[in-house]
């Protein structure tokens, strides 16, 4: 496995990359869509996950007709999450390989569509792993004017640790991620869940399955 071009920095997405939290979702949202007969299943959270909340929420609510607004399913839904997050245990590998790359003095970042509050309660347990990392770009950071799939958020996260774009590597789970990452003009690891086709990465530097497929030195590093 090898990147077209060398890189400098890795910018990393959060949820289902850094941290086990996708199932959360699927069990709340599923909770919320069951009392009204509905289930929320891939062929919905494929289009919504690595997307900001607001967006993610009126994609769910027109797709599966819920006599729910956006906002009150992300009220409902929130409340729930808060409850768990706290418990969110790490991607497997994940902090291992993160920790290899901050050993060999490779800048890192979070860049996540979590807001802040959120994402403190997910990496409440992870406090000194995530000390780790030289910048954190959540979604309410008033420097992203809008969320992935459009770039913002990746450059940013650049800008943050003062390296070129170009001159970055992403990891990401989400369709929505790679593409904000590729129009950021960066370069991209895809880790797709296990329950989503392959189709949607085509575009990805890298895929793989798990952190333990690939080195740091894979990466020049």
């Amino acid at each position: 496995m090898k990147l077209r071009r060398p890189v400098a920095c890795a910018i990393f997405d959060l949820d289902g990359v850094l941290l086990d939290t996708e199932h959360f979702y699927t069990a709340v949202t599923q909770e919320i869509c069951g009392e009204y007969g509905k289930v929320f299943d891939w062929s919905i959270k494929r289009n919504m996950i690595g997307r900001p909340s607001l967006e993610s929420a009126e994609y769910l609510v027109d797709a599966l007709s819920l006599p729910i607004s956006p906002r009150e399913y992300l009220s409902r839904r929130t409340r729930r999450l808060e409850e768990l997050f706290p418990m969110a245990d790490e991607q497997a590998g994940a902090e291992a390989f993160t920790r290899a790359l901050a050993a060999a003095a490779v800048p890192l970042a979070v860049a996540t569509s979590s807001e802040r509050h959120l994402f403190e309660l997910k990496t409440r347990r992870h406090r000194d792993w995530f000390s780790i990392f030289d910048a954190i770009v959540v979604g309410d950071d008033p420097r992203v004017k809008a969320g992935k799939p459009a770039p913002d958020i990746f450059l940013v996260a650049a800008e943050s640790l003062g390296i070129e774009p170009c001159r970055c590597v992403v990891f990401e789970d989400a369709p929505a991620g790679l593409e904000a990452a590729l129009a950021a003009g960066m370069q991209v690891i895809a880790l797709p869940d296990p329950a989503m086709a392959r189709e949607p990465y085509a575009a990805a530097d890298i895929v793989i399955e798990r952190f333990s497929d690939l080195a740091p030195a894979d990466l020049g590093w």
